[in-house]
Parts: structure tokens; C-alpha cells; sequence
């Protein structure tokens, strides 16, 4: 599983397409976050970064599909899928490893961001953030990359074509991340059922992460979300 990953992570360092995923990110949150009107924090007034991660997942719906696009797709369509099935490796370490480097490189992409943080903490009146509430929604943001990780490596192995994989995997991540919420506001639900909807969507288990409230449940809807989508995957890749 350790060569899949290192693999993974050697052919997308190797070029430029770590380092433009990396910048981008970081560009899109800091023009919002410090440049643009009406969206930056100095518009707001208060030192905090709850603006930065209500952006985030925003961004990360469009750019981790972007990354993960490749992952499967194109090892059936190089013809590579044939080659791995002849290493001593089950479908279920190709799967968690290409996963495992997937995280490692949303860790390159999330970590600078701590900038952001020093940023806030030396703008503010008073010299003090709040640490825990910040430390609480970096949880929840990586929780979340992980879920939309695990979608898109799920979309890459049902095509060969990585457009075909980015479009599907950036719309499942949108519409399981803001979908539910959306239909638990239709006049139909309200008064009803419209909280156990809310409930389904992963922005309202985000949402409660973000808060700096690590709630077991929110946790375990994270992990469960990701494992079922990777488990889909490796089932995938048994019927190839």
C-alpha cells in the first residue's frame, strides 16, 4: 500500500501540478479573505476565520476532484490497471493507498493556510484568537476534504476519461455537501422532516465541526461517508 502511495505522490510532485493546486488554493481564499470588497476580513471587523473556512469548502469542491480526477481513470485508459493487478497488492491497498496519498497531499494544500492564522492573531486588537474554535474547523475542514477525496476517487473508477470523472465527482461532492440542505428548506418538509434531511447533507455535520463542537457523531459520519464511498471503490475495481 506505501508503493501506491509514494508512487501517487512522486508523479504528482513530479510536475507542476501539485505546486499550481497548492498556489491556487491559497490565492482563491487569500483574495477573498484579504482583498476583495465585502468579503474580506477587514470589511468584518473581528479577528476570526470563520469566513475562510465558508469559502473553503467551496474551493475544495472544484479542486480535490481536480486532483483526484487522474487517480483510477487514467490507469485504465494508460492500460496500467493490468500491471498492478500483477503486483502482490489487493484491490482494497490500491484503493487506500492512492487514498493515503490523496490526504497527504490535501495536507500540503491545507497547512499553509496557518498563515491565515498568524495574520488574524497579529491584525487583532488584543493580540488573542480563539485557538479552540480554530483548531475545532481545521478538523472539520480536513474531515471534510477527506470525505470529498474519497468521492472522487470513487467517480475516477468508474471512466477512463478524467473530464468525465472531474464533472461527476465535483457534482456529487456539491450536491452532498449543500443538496440536502437545500431540499430540507422546500415548503413541503418544513415542520416535518426537514431537520432529518439537514441531517444527511455533510454541510450541516461541517457546520457543527466548524463551531469547535467535536461531536462524536459528527466523527463518526465522517469516517463512515469516506470508508463507504472507498469501500464502493474497491468493489468497483473487483468487477474490472
Amino acid at each position: 500500500m506505501w508503493s501506491i502511495c509514494k508512487k501517487e505522490l512522486n508523479q504528482f510532485f513530479s510536475n507542476l501540478t501539485g505546486y499550481v493546486a497548492i498556489a491556487l488554493f491559497l490565492l482563491i481564499n487569500g483574495l477573498f479573505l484579504f482583498v476583495l470588497k465585502d468579503s474580506n476580513i477587514f470589511d468584518f471587523g473581528y479577528a476570526t476565520l470563520d469566513r475562510f473556512f465558508e469559502l473553503a469548502p467551496w474551493v475544495l469542491i472544484f479542486l480535490i476532484p481536480a486532483i483526484t480526477m487522474r487517480s483510477l481513470s487514467d490507469e485504465f485508459k494508460s492500460g496500467t490497471f493490468e500491471v498492478l493487478q500483477t503486483l502482490p497488492l489487493s484491490r482494497s491497498q490500491v484503493v487506500f493507498g492512492k487514498y493515503l496519498s490523496i490526504l497527504i497531499v490535501l495536507i500540503f494544500v491545507i497547512l499553509p493556510t496557518f498563515v491565515y492564522v498568524l495574520t488574524i492573531k497579529n491584525l487583532s486588537a488584543e493580540g488573542g484568537i480563539d485557538s479552540g474554535g480554530i483548531a475545532g474547523s481545521y478538523v472539520g475542514l480536513f474531515l471534510l476534504a477527506g470525505v470529498f477525496a474519497a468521492i472522487g476517487l470513487c467517480c475516477s473508477s468508474f471512466t477512463n476519461n478524467a473530464v468525465v470523472a472531474f464533472l461527476v465527482s465535483a457534482f456529487a461532492c456539491l450536491l452532498l455537501y449543500f443538496g440536502f440542505n437545500a431540499v430540507s428548506r422546500l415548503p413541503v418538509f418544513q415542520g416535518s422532516g426537514d431537520y432529518f434531511i439537514e441531517m444527511i447533507g455533510i454541510d450541516f455535520h461541517y457546520s457543527s465541526v466548524s463551531r469547535g463542537l467535536l461531536d462524536t457523531r459528527d466523527l463518526i459520519y465522517f469516517v463512515s461517508l469516506a470508508l463507504f464511498f472507498l469501500l464502493i471503490t474497491v468493489k468497483n475495481l473487483y468487477k474490472r
